[in-house]
C-alpha cells in the first residue's frame, strides 16, 4: 500500500474519481494519507487521522515511503500561516498538521518545507487543558466560516469537520461523519445533565443523525448552519438566535471530557 502526504494548502476528497463529482471531505496540508486504488487521474486514498476514504485528483499528492510519515501533535494556531516550499511560500489554514515541530521545518521526497512562524503560533495537544478559555480560543477562529458540505478548513467547513478539527486539539480524534460521531463517546441522558464540550446531535425527520454541534454553557451551542455560529439550545433542538425559529431537532448527546 503506497503512502502520500498533501503539500498543497487543502484538497478536496470526492465520492467518485472525476472532478464534478460532489466532495466528501478534504485532506489539510502535512495530513497522510494511504493510497488503495488507482483510476484514471485519479487515486482513492484513506486518511491516516480518521480512515476516511475518497477519490484525489494523484497530482494533488505527493506519494512517499512509509518510514517518511511524521507523528505530530502540534498544530497552526492561526488562520493562515506561511510555509516555504523551495523557493515558493504555501497558505496553509488553521488546524493544519505542524511536522517536526522541533525544528519547524521536515522534508520529505526530496523536498524541504520551513514553517514560517514562532513555536508559540502552534498549539500541542499534550500541553491544551480543556476548559472554556481554551475551548473559546481553539473554536473562534472558525466563527463565520462559510458552511461547506465535505469541509474542514476555516476556508469553508461543515458541521462534523468543525467538531473533528476543533476536538483534535485537544488529542480527541473524532470519526467524520455526524453519524458515526454519534457512535462514539458515552450517552447523556439529557440536555439538563449535559456540560461544556458534549457533543449534541440532531435528526431528520427520518430519525437519522445530520448534524452535530458542540454544547457551550448557559444553553448554548456551537455548531456550523450556514455558517459557523453560536445558537441556543433546548430539549428539542437548536433555535436560531437572530429569527427564533427552531432548526434542528435533538437525536442524542454524547461525551467525550
Amino acid at each position: 500500500m503506497q503512502s502520500a502526504i498533501c503539500l498543497l494548502s487543502v484538497v478536496p476528497m470526492r465520492k467518485e474519481a472525476a472532478h464534478r463529482s460532489e466532495m466528501v471531505s478534504q485532506i489539510l496540508f502535512g495530513e497522510y494519507v494511504s493510497i488503495t486504488e488507482e483510476q484514471d487521474d485519479f487515486v482513492f486514498v484513506k486518511c491516516l487521522f480518521d480512515g476516511y476514504g475518497g477519490w484525489v485528483q494523484a497530482n494533488q499528492l505527493q506519494r512517499i515511503n512509509e518510514e517518511e510519515i511524521l507523528e505530530t501533535t502540534t498544530f497552526t494556531n492561526s488562520f493562515s500561516s506561511l510555509v516555504t516550499k523551495d523557493k515558493t511560500i504555501l497558505q496553509v489554514p488553521y488546524a493544519s498538521p505542524v511536522n517536526n515541530p522541533e525544528k519547524l521545518s521536515f522534508t520529505t521526497a526530496g523536498l524541504t518545507f520551513n514553517y514560517l512562524f514562532q513555536p508559540q503560533q502552534a498549539w500541542n495537544t499534550k500541553e491544551l487543558s480543556f476548559d472554556e478559555k481554551t475551548l473559546q480560543a481553539v473554536y473562534q477562529p472558525f466563527l463565520n466560516t462559510p458552511y461547506l458540505w465535505g469541509g474542514k478548513s476555516v476556508f469553508g467547513i461543515d458541521c462534523s469537520g468543525f467538531a473533528q478539527q476543533v476536538f483534535k486539539f485537544f488529542g480527541i480524534k473524532l470519526l467524520r461523519d455526524a453519524y458515526l460521531q454519534a457512535e462514539q463517546g458515552t450517552a447523556v441522558n439529557s440536555l439538563e445533565e449535559s456540560r461544556l464540550g458534549d457533543l449534541a446531535f440532531f435528526q431528520n425527520e427520518k430519525g437519522r443523525v445530520t448534524h452535530v454541534g458542540i454544547v457551550l454553557n448557559d444553553r448554548k451551542i456551537v455548531h456550523a448552519s450556514g455558517r459557523v455560529r453560536i445558537d441556543s439550545i433546548d430539549e428539542n433542538g437548536i433555535t436560531n438566535s437572530e429569527t427564533g425559529k427552531q432548526t434542528h431537532t435533538m437525536y442524542s448527546i454524547r461525551r467525550f471530557f
